[in-house]
């Protein structure tokens, strides 16, 4: 009996997720949710009634109306408002979302630009949305931390479920698409554990277990780019990530399997378009851009 991969711990791993409480309580009125590059927003509606307004460029409808308990989540920088009754209200537990690498990040990348489903349909929800709820309803030691981990356990079932339901959940093709494909995903998880072990389209098709055409062919279907581009970009993002963390350009080198710095810069130049030094000197400004705003 074959056990399943575990899909989601080695892209956690890499790529951790925060999440921050920043209300919980009614919100009347219109409000409004700024963007700001690299944070997501996960809300939690428990009671009443809302309606969702989005820009004309950002790829969504203009307006949702939202008549049940609901989770409401945008895994990228986007704006948006809702607007309520001001007489009945609505009650909502509100979070921002950052995902390591940003919203260019495999994980980001791979999630739809809204996520919006009632509490009843994602399975396994109910305890951790009862510890939450009781957590951020009366003041207690310790309770913006405890409920900045409980959002993080609530966006990890929400990536299970997403895993096991892509199509009612709009899943792009990508990473989660991927992974969602039983054959699929064991090689996924397998380069994920070791990004660094030189694959080849063989040796990924032979721990799929399926034939080499196959398993492209499949591969570029479900993920959207062929398994070459695909594990470039994996260990791009994974260099990425780790530079920002300061990290040497040789350790990192090694760390993402190439065999010398001047490869990986090679890479940062095909993908990006400037070296790791001048890629992270342009992260660094906008981090201070961000910061003076």
């Amino acid at each position: 009996m074959s056990v399943s991969p575990d899909r989601l711990s080695a892209v956690l791993a890499h790529f951790r997720v925060r999440a921050e409480l920043f209300h919980a309580g009614p919100l009347c009125g219109l409000n409004r949710f700024e963007l700001e590059p690299g944070r997501g927003f996960l809300h939690v509606l428990k009671r009443g009634e809302l309606l969702l307004r989005h820009g004309r460029d950002s790829g969504l409808p203009r307006s949702i109306e939202v008549r049940e308990p609901s989770v409401v989540f945008y895994p990228r920088a986007l704006h948006h408002e809702f607007e309520n009754p001001p007489i009945e209200g609505a009650d909502f537990t509100c979070a921002t979302i950052r995902l390591e690498g940003g919203d260019h990040s495999p994980l980001a990348r791979a999630l739809p630009p809204l996520l919006l489903m009632p509490l009843g349909e994602i399975e396994g929800l109910d305890q951790s949305l009862a510890l939450l709820f009781a957590e951020t309803e009366r003041q207690r030691c310790g309770q913006r931390l405890l409920a900045d981990r409980l959002f993080e356990v609530v966006l990890i079932q929400l990536l299970r479920w997403l895993l096991d339901h892509p199509e009612r959940a709009g899943v792009p093709a990508g990473l989660l698409r991927g992974l969602s494909e039983p054959r699929l995903a064991r090689a996924l998880v397998a380069l994920h554990e070791a990004p660094a072990k030189p694959w080849s389209l063989e040796s990924l098709a032979e721990a799929a277990g399926m034939s080499r055409s196959a398993f492209a062919a499949r591969f570029k279907q479900c993920v959207g780019q062929s398994p070459g581009d695909y594990l470039a970009d994996w260990r791009l993002a994974l260099a990425q990530s780790r530079l920002q963390q300061g990290r040497s350009l040789k350790q990192v080198t090694a760390e993402v399997g190439y065999a010398n710095p001047s490869a990986l810069s090679r890479l940062f130049r095909q993908r990006t378009g400037v070296s790791p030094r001048s890629w992270l000197k342009g992260v660094a400004r906008a981090a201070d851009r961000l910061g003076d705003g």
